[in-house]
């Protein structure tokens, strides 16, 4: 039974995502934890294309409609990707970052909310967060930015989120699984924003509450006023989500603050700047600074600039309005992948993978 999930690891691994290995083994138990040894002898010869059910239970060496109605299962768990093709249900290996951890807010409990905990310990941030291109990329507060400065669509929440043509919103498994082992924060919990390209996505979706374009935008308003710090998928086109992170509980952001990973997430093409001559030295903005880029060490506020990750969310905490972005050399910020397609490509490629072995 073990040997079931060692495959299923290793396969989850040869994914650009990564799943590393840890020397106590926390990844099995928590694969055994999701998975059923049958559901896990399906996954590991399983591709990040989508096939039909025969062509999986032909690898996997069982029947067709027994491989079928375990994949339903699987899907229903958040284990796999299913949605519909030519002939019905065609399945897609998940990643377990961004995905299959995402997937779990319906069977989070104590003991998988504590696997996943030494999981992420063991590791610390290797493969999955130290890897290039980063997984996640920063989106700066669309407040801090001067009005006349050009910015991207894929650098506006605002804009990633009018693109949608349906919108929802989740709990955040992030600090969900912290707040079962104890710790966490108070920050908003229903703050994680889904989005589709389709009407109706989420009309039928268990874990995702449809909303409104207008409620999707209201959404980042109020992670903005609590401190929280927009991420999407690191690429350009074709965002499906956008998270609103604390450093204390988010998976990606803990490798910055806690792992000491400084490329576990991609900068925005931003900094923070101050106006010294409107700067009151009160320290609102080292308050609010989830990274420890900002001081006051004598009478004006100091931007570490190799700390700065230009989220922005310093700025709206500013009494005096004494702090804004301002755009990066471009020489000092690599332009996003294309789309999560190139990401995959790039990421393979600095893993030293061959990306056709898992599609």
């Amino acid at each position: 039974m073990e040997d079931v999930y060692r495959q299923l690891a290793r396969r989850l691994d040869s994914v650009p995502n990564g799943f590393p290995a840890t020397e106590n083994g926390v990844e099995l138990r928590l694969l055994a934890k999701l998975f059923t040894p049958q559901e896990a002898a399906l996954a590991a010869g399983m591709h990040l294309l989508y096939e039909p059910a025969e062509a999986i239970a032909e690898r996997a060496g069982v029947e067709p409609q027994e491989a079928y109605q375990t994949l339903k299962g699987m899907a229903r768990k958040g284990l796999i990707r299913a949605r519909r093709g030519e002939g019905g249900l065609v399945f897609a290996l998940l990643p377990f970052v961004v995905g299959i951890y995402e997937e779990q807010l319906r069977r989070m409990d104590a003991e998988l909310a504590a696997l996943v905990e030494e999981y992420f310990r063991e590791i610390g941030g290797r493969t999955i967060l130290d890897a290039q291109p980063p997984i996640h990329r920063v989106i700066p507060v669309q407040e801090a930015i001067p009005t006349d400065l050009e910015v991207f669509p894929y650098e506006r929440a605002a804009a990633i989120v009018e693109s949608a043509k349906s919108w929802g919103v989740r709990d955040c498994i992030c600090r969900t699984q912290q707040q079962l082992i104890g710790k966490g924060c108070d920050a908003p919990l229903e703050v994680c924003l889904i989005l589709a390209p389709v009407e109706g996505a989420f009309d039928h979706d268990e874990l995702t509450r449809p909303i409104t374009k207008e409620e999707a935008l209201q959404v980042l308003r109020v992670a903005e006023e609590a401190g929280l710090v927009h991420t999407t998928g690191n690429f350009r086109d074709r965002h499906y989500y956008i998270c609103n992170c604390c450093p204390c509980c988010c998976a990606v952001l803990r490798g910055l603050t806690e792992f000491a990973v400084p490329t576990a997430v991609a900068r925005s093409g931003f900094r923070s700047v101050v106006d010294p001559e409107v700067c009151l030295g009160c320290g609102a903005c080292v308050d609010r600074c989830p990274f420890g880029a900002l001081s006051v060490p004598e009478d004006v506020a100091v931007v570490d600039s190799a700390r700065c990750l230009g989220c922005g969310v310093c700025a709206p905490a500013c009494p005096a309005d004494a702090i804004h972005l301002e755009r990066l050399p471009a020489e000092d910020v690599p332009l996003p992948p294309a789309n999560i397609q190139e990401w995959m490509l790039l990421r393979a490629q600095a893993r030293g993978l061959r990306i056709e072995d898992v599609l």
